[in-house]
């Protein structure tokens, strides 16, 4: 029986491919103020600021491709069962190859109606003011703004607490609640936490191994030491 493996992954795992982040710029993100882009506020004060931000956003995928560390993560699904939590909105996991994705803060490629976020459709083209769902309310992107619940997380939860080997690639731990999906592996679980900047990782009961690398650079690595284990 093949050994469980989760990837819980973060903006990092994406910067490699040209997906910028806001973590590293002071709070902004592309020259504006994250709450304000990002959050059910700023939606309601801006709506037009806010999808035209999403569709440059959405635009911006068909530009970019996966990077290697991605490739590598889908490569792992022919030794262990895989399953990538992600927070990430875009789609280079699944354009990599991998087949088991849970997105924790939505999809840029998926809009919702204003009215019921159950109600989710796909979406590759740009949503405007005035483009309507069938019920007859706003679409909005399929993203999970600051604020407001995470529907996926029990499930990221569940998945964690089954892990044989957990990954945490690209990811400042900061983001709650993501940043604490890491408190669910079990006690003998080792884990590898690839990132250039490592935060520390207070009460940890699990084996840990720091890789201050790339996605790209620390998932090669990580591939190495887990067909060896």
């Amino acid at each position: 029986m093949r050994k469980k493996l989760v990837i819980l992954s973060g903006a990092g795992m994406s910067a490699e491919s040209g997906i910028k982040t806001f973590r590293d710029a002071g709070g902004l993100w592309e020259g504006h103020d994250v709450m304000e882009v990002a959050s059910p506020e700023g939606f309601r004060k801006n709506p037009a600021l806010v999808l035209d931000f999403y569709n440059q956003r959405r635009r911006q995928l068909f530009e970019v491709q996966p990077n290697k560390g991605h490739e590598i993560i889908a490569e792992l699904e022919a030794d262990f069962e895989v399953t990538v939590v992600t927070q990430n909105v875009d789609d280079l996991h699944e354009r990599a190859g991998s087949t088991n994705v849970l997105h924790l803060h939505g999809e840029l490629l998926k809009a919702r109606s204003v009215y019921n976020e159950h109600d989710i459709i796909e979406c590759k083209t740009d949503i405007n003011l005035g483009d309507l769902h069938t019920d007859g309310h706003q679409l909005r992107p399929h993203i999970v703004w600051f604020g407001e619940a995470v529907p996926a997380i029990v499930e990221a939860m569940d998945i964690v607490e089954q892990a044989d080997y957990l990954v945490v690639v690209g990811t400042s731990l900061q983001v709650y609640p993501a940043a604490g999906l890491i408190d669910y592996a079990k006690k003998d679980v080792p884990i590898f936490y690839v990132d250039p900047k490592p935060a520390t990782i207070p009460n940890l009961r699990n084996p840990l191994d720091v890789l201050p690398m790339t996605a790209s650079e620390g998932m090669a690595v990580v591939r190495e030491r887990l067909i060896r284990k």
